[in-house]
Protein backbone atom coordinates (compact mmCIF):
# COMPACT_ATOMS: atom_id res chain seq x y z
CA UNK A 1 0.00 0.00 0.00
CA UNK A 2 1.21 3.48 -0.75
CA UNK A 3 2.07 4.82 1.66
CA UNK A 4 1.25 8.92 1.02
CA UNK A 5 -1.40 10.38 2.34
CA UNK A 6 -2.78 11.97 -0.86
CA UNK A 7 -5.89 11.07 -2.43
CA UNK A 8 -6.74 12.38 -5.77
CA UNK A 9 -10.36 12.43 -6.86
CA UNK A 10 -12.14 12.97 -9.94
CA UNK A 11 -15.70 12.96 -11.65
CA UNK A 12 -18.37 13.76 -12.65
CA UNK A 13 -22.06 15.05 -11.45
CA UNK A 14 -24.58 15.16 -14.43
CA UNK A 15 -26.73 18.27 -14.64
CA UNK A 16 -24.35 19.77 -11.83
CA UNK A 17 -24.06 23.19 -11.25
CA UNK A 18 -21.26 25.75 -11.34
CA UNK A 19 -22.63 27.37 -7.97
CA UNK A 20 -22.08 24.12 -5.95
CA UNK A 21 -19.25 22.56 -4.30
CA UNK A 22 -17.75 19.19 -3.74
CA UNK A 23 -16.16 18.97 -0.09
CA UNK A 24 -14.28 16.11 1.86
CA UNK A 25 -14.74 16.02 5.31
CA UNK A 26 -12.98 13.68 7.78
CA UNK A 27 -15.50 11.53 9.54
CA UNK A 28 -13.80 10.21 12.55
CA UNK A 29 -12.25 13.53 12.90
CA UNK A 30 -12.70 16.01 16.01
CA UNK A 31 -12.22 19.21 14.19
CA UNK A 32 -14.47 18.82 11.21
CA UNK A 33 -13.23 21.48 8.71
CA UNK A 34 -13.68 20.57 4.83
CA UNK A 35 -10.08 19.06 3.78
CA UNK A 36 -10.61 20.40 0.30
CA UNK A 37 -13.73 22.22 -1.34
CA UNK A 38 -13.96 21.80 -5.60
CA UNK A 39 -15.83 23.65 -7.65
CA UNK A 40 -17.57 22.08 -10.95
CA UNK A 41 -17.17 23.51 -14.30
CA UNK A 42 -19.84 24.01 -16.56
CA UNK A 43 -20.29 20.56 -17.53
CA UNK A 44 -20.32 19.35 -13.98
CA UNK A 45 -16.63 18.01 -14.09
CA UNK A 46 -14.22 18.03 -11.03
CA UNK A 47 -11.24 17.13 -9.88
CA UNK A 48 -8.83 17.70 -7.16
CA UNK A 49 -6.52 16.33 -4.19
CA UNK A 50 -6.43 16.27 -0.17
CA UNK A 51 -4.25 14.90 2.19
CA UNK A 52 -5.96 12.17 4.07
CA UNK A 53 -5.58 11.94 7.89
CA UNK A 54 -5.55 8.22 7.72
CA UNK A 55 -7.14 5.78 6.13
CA UNK A 56 -11.01 5.62 6.97
CA UNK A 57 -14.46 7.05 6.59
CA UNK A 58 -15.21 10.98 5.18
CA UNK A 59 -17.81 12.48 4.44
CA UNK A 60 -18.62 13.83 0.91
CA UNK A 61 -20.32 17.43 1.54
CA UNK A 62 -22.59 18.61 -2.10
CA UNK A 63 -25.69 20.85 -2.00
CA UNK A 64 -26.91 20.85 1.25
CA UNK A 65 -26.88 16.88 1.55
CA UNK A 66 -24.08 14.38 2.98
CA UNK A 67 -22.64 10.81 2.19
CA UNK A 68 -19.90 8.42 3.60
CA UNK A 69 -17.36 7.02 1.50
CA UNK A 70 -14.21 4.59 2.52
CA UNK A 71 -10.78 6.44 1.32
CA UNK A 72 -7.23 5.26 1.42
CA UNK A 73 -3.61 7.63 0.77
CA UNK A 74 -2.95 7.28 -2.11
CA UNK A 75 -5.42 6.81 -3.81
CA UNK A 76 -7.12 8.07 -7.23
CA UNK A 77 -10.62 7.86 -7.28
CA UNK A 78 -13.34 8.60 -9.74
CA UNK A 79 -16.78 9.28 -8.45
CA UNK A 80 -19.74 9.66 -10.64
CA UNK A 81 -23.46 11.26 -10.00
CA UNK A 82 -26.37 12.81 -10.88
CA UNK A 83 -26.91 16.16 -9.41
CA UNK A 84 -30.91 15.02 -8.45
CA UNK A 85 -29.52 12.45 -5.83
CA UNK A 86 -25.43 12.98 -5.33
CA UNK A 87 -23.84 11.97 -2.65
CA UNK A 88 -26.80 9.85 -1.55
CA UNK A 89 -26.28 7.77 -4.86
CA UNK A 90 -22.74 7.72 -6.49
CA UNK A 91 -20.75 5.29 -8.36
CA UNK A 92 -17.38 5.07 -7.12
CA UNK A 93 -14.39 3.69 -10.09
CA UNK A 94 -10.73 3.31 -9.38
CA UNK A 95 -8.90 2.58 -6.10
CA UNK A 96 -11.20 2.74 -4.32
CA UNK A 97 -13.92 0.78 -6.49
CA UNK A 98 -13.63 -3.11 -4.20
CA UNK A 99 -14.40 -0.99 -0.77
CA UNK A 100 -17.07 1.45 -1.57
CA UNK A 101 -18.62 -1.35 -3.41
CA UNK A 102 -19.08 -3.11 -0.28
CA UNK A 103 -19.67 -0.38 1.78
CA UNK A 104 -22.75 0.93 -0.64
CA UNK A 105 -24.05 -2.71 -0.34
CA UNK A 106 -23.61 -2.98 3.52
CA UNK A 107 -25.90 0.35 3.91
CA UNK A 108 -28.28 -1.07 1.59
CA UNK A 109 -28.47 -3.99 3.62
CA UNK A 110 -29.31 -2.03 6.57
CA UNK A 111 -31.63 -0.22 5.08
CA UNK A 112 -34.24 -2.70 4.22
CA UNK A 113 -33.08 -4.20 7.58
CA UNK A 114 -34.04 -1.37 9.93
CA UNK A 115 -37.65 -1.45 8.23
CA UNK A 116 -38.17 -5.37 9.49
CA UNK A 117 -36.79 -4.41 13.08
CA UNK A 118 -39.60 -3.28 15.71
CA UNK A 119 -36.80 -1.90 18.34
CA UNK A 120 -39.85 0.21 20.59
CA UNK A 121 -41.53 -3.83 21.28
CA UNK A 122 -37.27 -4.78 22.11
CA UNK A 123 -37.27 -1.81 24.19
CA UNK A 124 -40.36 -2.36 26.28
CA UNK A 125 -39.83 -5.70 26.50
CA UNK A 126 -37.74 -7.45 29.62
CA UNK A 127 -34.06 -7.54 29.52
CA UNK A 128 -33.68 -10.86 28.93
CA UNK A 129 -35.52 -10.37 25.03
CA UNK A 130 -33.95 -7.32 24.90
CA UNK A 131 -30.05 -8.57 24.70
CA UNK A 132 -31.17 -11.72 22.61
CA UNK A 133 -32.89 -9.21 20.59
CA UNK A 134 -29.32 -6.95 20.20
CA UNK A 135 -27.40 -10.37 19.63
CA UNK A 136 -29.73 -11.63 16.64
CA UNK A 137 -28.87 -7.68 15.37
CA UNK A 138 -25.77 -7.91 15.58
CA UNK A 139 -25.24 -11.33 14.17
CA UNK A 140 -27.36 -10.68 11.30
CA UNK A 141 -25.52 -7.63 10.16
CA UNK A 142 -22.41 -9.48 10.22
CA UNK A 143 -23.82 -12.36 8.37
CA UNK A 144 -24.33 -9.25 5.51
CA UNK A 145 -20.70 -8.05 5.78
CA UNK A 146 -19.57 -11.57 5.71
CA UNK A 147 -21.72 -12.09 2.79
CA UNK A 148 -20.48 -8.71 0.73
CA UNK A 149 -16.74 -9.71 1.33
CA UNK A 150 -17.04 -12.82 -0.73
CA UNK A 151 -18.73 -10.64 -3.20
CA UNK A 152 -16.90 -7.35 -3.44
CA UNK A 153 -13.24 -8.63 -2.13
CA UNK A 154 -12.92 -5.36 0.14
CA UNK A 155 -9.86 -4.44 1.66
CA UNK A 156 -9.29 -5.43 5.40
CA UNK A 157 -9.85 -2.14 6.54
CA UNK A 158 -13.19 -1.31 5.77
CA UNK A 159 -14.54 -4.51 6.64
CA UNK A 160 -13.32 -4.16 10.48
CA UNK A 161 -14.74 -0.79 10.31
CA UNK A 162 -17.85 -2.17 9.33
CA UNK A 163 -18.21 -4.77 12.23
CA UNK A 164 -17.25 -2.25 14.54
CA UNK A 165 -19.61 0.06 13.56
CA UNK A 166 -22.19 -2.89 13.80
CA UNK A 167 -20.95 -3.47 17.78
CA UNK A 168 -21.67 0.56 18.13
CA UNK A 169 -24.95 0.68 16.29
CA UNK A 170 -25.85 -2.28 19.13
CA UNK A 171 -24.22 -0.50 21.63
CA UNK A 172 -26.22 3.11 21.35
CA UNK A 173 -29.31 0.91 21.19
CA UNK A 174 -28.32 -0.52 24.52
CA UNK A 175 -27.93 2.75 26.13
CA UNK A 176 -30.94 3.73 25.25
CA UNK A 177 -32.59 0.94 26.78
CA UNK A 178 -30.76 1.37 29.95
CA UNK A 179 -31.54 5.37 30.07
CA UNK A 180 -35.55 4.58 29.59
CA UNK A 181 -35.35 1.59 32.27
CA UNK A 182 -33.73 3.79 34.72
CA UNK A 183 -35.99 6.21 33.93
CA UNK A 184 -39.33 4.55 34.82
CA UNK A 185 -37.50 2.19 37.49
CA UNK A 186 -37.38 5.27 39.84
CA UNK A 187 -34.55 3.89 41.48
CA UNK A 188 -31.43 6.16 41.40
CA UNK A 189 -29.20 2.96 42.83
CA UNK A 190 -31.25 0.88 39.61
CA UNK A 191 -28.82 -1.36 37.46
CA UNK A 192 -28.44 -3.36 34.45
CA UNK A 193 -28.55 -7.30 34.77
CA UNK A 194 -24.97 -9.45 34.60
CA UNK A 195 -26.37 -10.41 31.09
CA UNK A 196 -26.80 -7.34 29.91
CA UNK A 197 -23.76 -6.11 31.18
CA UNK A 198 -21.41 -8.59 30.08
CA UNK A 199 -22.97 -8.46 26.14
CA UNK A 200 -22.10 -4.31 26.76
CA UNK A 201 -18.62 -4.89 27.57
CA UNK A 202 -18.00 -7.61 24.64
CA UNK A 203 -18.80 -5.44 22.05
CA UNK A 204 -16.43 -2.93 23.60
CA UNK A 205 -13.20 -4.94 24.08
CA UNK A 206 -10.73 -2.52 21.97
CA UNK A 207 -12.86 0.78 23.19
CA UNK A 208 -9.28 3.16 22.42
CA UNK A 209 -9.64 1.81 18.61
CA UNK A 210 -13.27 2.46 18.62
CA UNK A 211 -13.14 5.66 20.44
CA UNK A 212 -10.59 6.88 17.44
CA UNK A 213 -12.33 5.36 14.45
CA UNK A 214 -16.28 6.42 15.50
CA UNK A 215 -17.98 9.59 16.25
CA UNK A 216 -21.05 7.49 17.40
CA UNK A 217 -19.24 4.90 19.92
CA UNK A 218 -18.21 8.75 21.54
CA UNK A 219 -22.16 9.59 21.61
CA UNK A 220 -23.19 6.23 22.92
CA UNK A 221 -19.78 6.90 25.50
CA UNK A 222 -21.39 10.37 26.43
CA UNK A 223 -24.58 8.73 26.82
CA UNK A 224 -23.17 6.64 29.14
CA UNK A 225 -21.95 9.44 31.36
CA UNK A 226 -24.83 11.82 30.88
CA UNK A 227 -26.61 11.08 34.10
CA UNK A 228 -23.56 11.29 36.34
CA UNK A 229 -22.62 14.13 34.71
CA UNK A 230 -25.42 16.15 35.38
CA UNK A 231 -24.89 15.81 38.99
CA UNK A 232 -21.65 16.45 38.95
CA UNK A 233 -21.87 19.49 36.94
CA UNK A 234 -24.82 20.90 38.94
CA UNK A 235 -22.37 20.61 42.27
CA UNK A 236 -19.59 22.38 40.29
CA UNK A 237 -21.84 25.32 39.23
CA UNK A 238 -23.52 25.62 42.63
CA UNK A 239 -19.37 26.40 43.71
CA UNK A 240 -18.29 28.58 41.01
CA UNK A 241 -20.80 30.49 38.52
CA UNK A 242 -18.25 31.11 35.59
CA UNK A 243 -17.60 27.78 34.73
CA UNK A 244 -17.39 26.92 31.45
CA UNK A 245 -18.98 23.01 30.37
CA UNK A 246 -15.54 21.83 29.28
CA UNK A 247 -13.94 23.17 32.87
CA UNK A 248 -16.69 21.15 34.11
CA UNK A 249 -15.69 18.12 32.06
CA UNK A 250 -12.25 18.54 32.61
CA UNK A 251 -12.70 17.98 36.24
CA UNK A 252 -15.58 15.35 35.22
CA UNK A 253 -13.08 12.86 33.88
CA UNK A 254 -10.48 13.15 36.57
CA UNK A 255 -12.65 11.22 38.63
CA UNK A 256 -13.06 8.83 36.08
CA UNK A 257 -9.87 6.70 36.65
CA UNK A 258 -11.53 3.83 34.31
CA UNK A 259 -11.42 5.66 31.41
CA UNK A 260 -7.92 6.10 29.15
CA UNK A 261 -6.27 8.88 28.27
CA UNK A 262 -7.44 8.38 25.03
CA UNK A 263 -10.99 8.49 25.78
CA UNK A 264 -10.89 11.46 27.85
CA UNK A 265 -8.81 13.42 24.64
CA UNK A 266 -11.21 12.44 22.02
CA UNK A 267 -14.35 12.79 24.59
CA UNK A 268 -12.91 16.59 25.70
CA UNK A 269 -12.58 17.38 22.26
CA UNK A 270 -16.41 16.72 21.68
CA UNK A 271 -17.32 18.68 24.64
CA UNK A 272 -15.19 21.24 23.62
CA UNK A 273 -16.29 21.73 20.19
CA UNK A 274 -19.81 21.71 20.81
CA UNK A 275 -20.19 24.04 23.97
CA UNK A 276 -17.64 26.24 23.91
CA UNK A 277 -16.50 27.20 20.40
CA UNK A 278 -18.68 29.54 18.72
CA UNK A 279 -17.99 33.06 17.30
CA UNK A 280 -19.58 34.98 20.21
CA UNK A 281 -17.06 33.31 22.13
CA UNK A 282 -15.92 35.84 24.73
CA UNK A 283 -12.15 36.55 24.71
CA UNK A 284 -11.91 35.37 28.29
CA UNK A 285 -13.54 32.01 27.91
CA UNK A 286 -11.67 31.62 24.75
CA UNK A 287 -8.55 31.97 26.99
CA UNK A 288 -9.62 29.27 28.76
CA UNK A 289 -10.90 26.96 26.63
CA UNK A 290 -7.13 27.24 24.81
CA UNK A 291 -5.68 26.09 28.32
CA UNK A 292 -7.61 23.23 28.46
CA UNK A 293 -6.60 22.54 25.05
CA UNK A 294 -3.13 23.25 25.25
CA UNK A 295 -2.47 21.59 28.96
CA UNK A 296 -5.57 18.94 28.99
CA UNK A 297 -5.66 17.23 25.83
CA UNK A 298 -2.44 15.00 24.75
CA UNK A 299 -3.18 13.67 21.85
CA UNK A 300 -0.86 16.01 19.31
CA UNK A 301 -3.43 15.57 16.46
CA UNK A 302 -6.66 16.23 18.30
CA UNK A 303 -5.01 19.46 19.71
CA UNK A 304 -4.02 20.86 16.45
CA UNK A 305 -7.09 20.10 15.09
CA UNK A 306 -8.97 21.72 18.23
CA UNK A 307 -6.61 24.73 18.06
CA UNK A 308 -7.26 24.91 14.05
CA UNK A 309 -10.96 24.84 14.43
CA UNK A 310 -10.63 27.67 17.62
CA UNK A 311 -9.32 29.82 15.36
CA UNK A 312 -11.32 29.09 12.56
CA UNK A 313 -14.41 30.21 14.13
CA UNK A 314 -13.08 32.68 16.85
CA UNK A 315 -10.21 34.48 14.08
CA UNK A 316 -7.53 35.85 15.45
CA UNK A 317 -7.10 37.61 18.71
CA UNK A 318 -7.73 41.82 19.11
CA UNK A 319 -4.97 43.26 18.86
CA UNK A 320 -2.36 40.68 16.50
CA UNK A 321 -0.75 42.05 13.81
CA UNK A 322 -2.87 41.44 10.78
CA UNK A 323 -0.23 38.94 8.83
CA UNK A 324 0.13 40.16 4.95
CA UNK A 325 -0.27 37.58 2.42
CA UNK A 326 0.37 36.95 -1.53
CA UNK A 327 -2.65 39.21 -3.29
CA UNK A 328 -2.67 40.41 -6.62
CA UNK A 329 -4.44 43.28 -8.49
CA UNK A 330 -6.35 42.81 -11.71
CA UNK A 331 -3.20 43.86 -13.68
CA UNK A 332 -0.74 41.24 -12.03
CA UNK A 333 1.45 43.14 -10.14
CA UNK A 334 2.02 42.25 -5.98
CA UNK A 335 -0.76 44.13 -3.39
CA UNK A 336 0.24 44.26 0.05
CA UNK A 337 -2.45 44.81 3.12
CA UNK A 338 0.60 46.79 4.73
CA UNK A 339 -0.13 49.78 1.95
CA UNK A 340 -3.03 50.73 4.24
CA UNK A 341 -1.09 51.55 7.69
CA UNK A 342 -1.98 54.87 8.21
CA UNK A 343 -5.88 54.10 7.69
CA UNK A 344 -8.22 51.34 9.30
CA UNK A 345 -9.72 49.00 6.85
CA UNK A 346 -12.13 46.04 6.11
CA UNK A 347 -11.18 42.74 4.42
CA UNK A 348 -14.12 41.90 2.75
CA UNK A 349 -13.43 37.91 1.54
CA UNK A 350 -15.56 36.52 -1.05
CA UNK A 351 -15.97 34.20 -4.12
CA UNK A 352 -18.71 34.60 -7.25
CA UNK A 353 -20.13 30.75 -6.49
CA UNK A 354 -21.89 31.86 -3.43
CA UNK A 355 -24.89 33.94 -4.93
CA UNK A 356 -25.84 35.12 -2.10
CA UNK A 357 -23.12 37.56 -1.67
CA UNK A 358 -24.53 38.89 -4.89
CA UNK A 359 -27.87 38.80 -3.84
CA UNK A 360 -27.68 39.95 -0.44
CA UNK A 361 -24.19 41.63 0.78
CA UNK A 362 -23.53 43.92 -2.04
CA UNK A 363 -26.24 46.29 -1.52
CA UNK A 364 -26.01 46.51 2.16
CA UNK A 365 -21.98 46.22 1.06
CA UNK A 366 -22.53 49.98 -1.45
CA UNK A 367 -24.21 51.46 1.77
CA UNK A 368 -21.51 50.69 4.39
CA UNK A 369 -18.86 51.68 2.11
CA UNK A 370 -20.27 55.20 1.04
CA UNK A 371 -21.04 55.96 4.58
CA UNK A 372 -17.28 55.05 5.99
CA UNK A 373 -15.01 55.39 2.96
CA UNK A 374 -13.78 58.94 4.14
CA UNK A 375 -12.28 57.17 7.19
CA UNK A 376 -11.21 53.83 6.16
CA UNK A 377 -9.99 51.75 2.91
CA UNK A 378 -11.96 48.54 2.04
CA UNK A 379 -10.06 45.94 0.43
CA UNK A 380 -12.11 42.86 -1.17
CA UNK A 381 -10.27 39.59 -1.65
CA UNK A 382 -11.68 37.17 -4.09
CA UNK A 383 -11.64 33.81 -3.53
CA UNK A 384 -12.42 32.26 -6.86
CA UNK A 385 -10.88 29.37 -8.30
CA UNK A 386 -8.90 31.29 -11.28
CA UNK A 387 -7.68 34.75 -11.85
CA UNK A 388 -9.77 35.19 -15.26
CA UNK A 389 -12.83 34.09 -12.88
CA UNK A 390 -12.07 37.09 -10.35
CA UNK A 391 -11.29 39.94 -12.94
CA UNK A 392 -14.86 39.01 -14.19
CA UNK A 393 -16.80 38.88 -10.74
CA UNK A 394 -14.87 41.86 -9.82
CA UNK A 395 -15.59 43.76 -12.21
CA UNK A 396 -19.12 42.84 -12.61
CA UNK A 397 -20.22 42.16 -8.61
CA UNK A 398 -18.14 45.07 -6.93
CA UNK A 399 -18.44 47.86 -10.03
CA UNK A 400 -18.51 51.32 -8.83
CA UNK A 401 -18.28 50.41 -5.28
CA UNK A 402 -14.35 52.58 -4.15
CA UNK A 403 -12.00 49.91 -2.50
CA UNK A 404 -9.24 47.70 -3.59
CA UNK A 405 -10.01 44.45 -5.58
CA UNK A 406 -7.27 41.73 -5.21
CA UNK A 407 -6.93 37.96 -6.13
CA UNK A 408 -5.84 34.98 -3.60
CA UNK A 409 -4.08 32.44 -6.38
CA UNK A 410 -5.75 29.17 -5.46
CA UNK A 411 -8.73 30.48 -4.37
CA UNK A 412 -9.95 28.78 -0.92
CA UNK A 413 -6.10 26.72 -1.11
CA UNK A 414 -4.71 30.63 -1.63
CA UNK A 415 -2.04 31.81 1.14
CA UNK A 416 -4.37 34.55 2.52
CA UNK A 417 -7.34 32.01 2.80
CA UNK A 418 -5.23 29.58 4.78
CA UNK A 419 -4.19 32.41 7.49
CA UNK A 420 -6.65 33.42 7.74
CA UNK A 421 -9.17 30.88 8.10
CA UNK A 422 -11.33 31.49 5.89
CA UNK A 423 -13.39 28.17 4.59
CA UNK A 424 -16.48 28.36 2.05
CA UNK A 425 -18.93 28.38 5.00
CA UNK A 426 -17.05 31.75 6.12
CA UNK A 427 -18.06 33.85 2.95
CA UNK A 428 -18.95 36.19 2.43
CA UNK A 429 -16.44 37.09 5.32
CA UNK A 430 -15.26 40.84 6.93
CA UNK A 431 -12.76 41.77 9.43
CA UNK A 432 -11.10 44.65 10.65
CA UNK A 433 -7.90 45.90 10.70
CA UNK A 434 -7.07 49.19 12.93
CA UNK A 435 -4.63 52.24 11.40
CA UNK A 436 -1.37 50.15 12.64
CA UNK A 437 -2.28 47.24 11.10
CA UNK A 438 -3.41 45.27 14.20
CA UNK A 439 -6.61 43.13 14.08
CA UNK A 440 -9.65 44.91 15.97
CA UNK A 441 -12.21 42.45 15.19
CA UNK A 442 -13.55 38.93 15.11
CA UNK A 443 -14.63 37.59 11.82
CA UNK A 444 -17.59 38.75 10.85
CA UNK A 445 -20.78 36.81 8.08
CA UNK A 446 -23.62 39.36 8.52
CA UNK A 447 -22.51 43.21 7.99
CA UNK A 448 -25.83 43.85 9.48
CA UNK A 449 -24.33 42.53 13.10
CA UNK A 450 -24.36 45.32 15.65
CA UNK A 451 -21.10 44.68 17.01
CA UNK A 452 -19.80 44.85 13.51
CA UNK A 453 -21.09 48.26 13.07
CA UNK A 454 -20.13 49.33 16.67
CA UNK A 455 -16.52 48.77 16.17
CA UNK A 456 -16.45 49.84 12.83
CA UNK A 457 -18.09 53.51 14.38
CA UNK A 458 -14.96 53.58 16.47
CA UNK A 459 -12.66 53.12 14.22
CA UNK A 460 -13.51 55.79 12.35
CA UNK A 461 -15.10 57.94 14.43
CA UNK A 462 -18.11 58.08 12.67
CA UNK A 463 -21.75 57.39 14.13
CA UNK A 464 -23.68 54.87 11.75
CA UNK A 465 -27.58 55.36 11.76
CA UNK A 466 -29.22 53.39 13.59
CA UNK A 467 -32.01 51.01 11.80
CA UNK A 468 -33.65 47.82 12.71
CA UNK A 469 -31.93 44.59 11.75
CA UNK A 470 -32.83 42.84 9.17
CA UNK A 471 -32.52 39.11 8.87
CA UNK A 472 -30.19 37.80 6.51
CA UNK A 473 -30.19 34.51 4.73
CA UNK A 474 -26.58 33.67 5.73
CA UNK A 475 -24.91 30.64 7.69
CA UNK A 476 -23.27 31.39 10.63
CA UNK A 477 -19.99 29.32 11.29
CA UNK A 478 -21.04 27.94 14.46
CA UNK A 479 -24.12 26.10 13.04
CA UNK A 480 -21.81 24.88 10.51
CA UNK A 481 -19.64 23.43 13.15
CA UNK A 482 -22.21 21.67 15.02
CA UNK A 483 -24.38 20.69 11.59
CA UNK A 484 -21.41 19.22 9.77
CA UNK A 485 -20.30 16.98 12.53
CA UNK A 486 -20.03 13.61 11.54
CA UNK A 487 -22.45 12.75 14.54
CA UNK A 488 -25.08 14.68 12.42
CA UNK A 489 -24.07 13.20 8.93
CA UNK A 490 -25.92 10.65 7.73
CA UNK A 491 -25.88 7.31 10.28
CA UNK A 492 -23.91 4.46 8.96
CA UNK A 493 -25.98 2.31 10.85
CA UNK A 494 -29.27 2.44 9.76
CA UNK A 495 -30.88 0.15 12.34
CA UNK A 496 -32.14 2.36 14.90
Amino acid sequence: MSCSKKVEVKGKIAGGSPLERIEFVEASGVATLPLVNLGLDKDGNFSGEFEAPKNGMYVINYGGKQNLIFLKGGEKVNISGSAATFPGEYVVNGDAKNDNDFFQACQKFLSTYGQTLNIQELIGGDEAKFVKGMQKIEADINKNIDENVKKFNPGNEVVDWKKMDAKVAVLNLMVNYEMSKKQTSNNPSFKMGKAFTDYENKLQENKDAMVKASPFYRQYLLTKMSSDFQKFAQSKSQAKADLTTSEIFVDYLKTKKDVSQTEKDYLLAFVIAQADIHPQTPAKTADKIKKIIEEEIKDSTIKADLKKMQFTIAGFKIGDDAPEATLVKQDGSAYKLSENKGKPYMLVFYASWNPYIAEGTVPVMKEVVNFYKSKMNFVYVNLDDTKEQFIKTSNAMLKGIPGTNVYGEGGLNSDIAKKYGIYSFKLPNFIIVDKNGKIASRPFVNLGDQELVNILDKQTGLSAPKVEAQPQLQLDPATFQKDTKVEEAPKASQTK
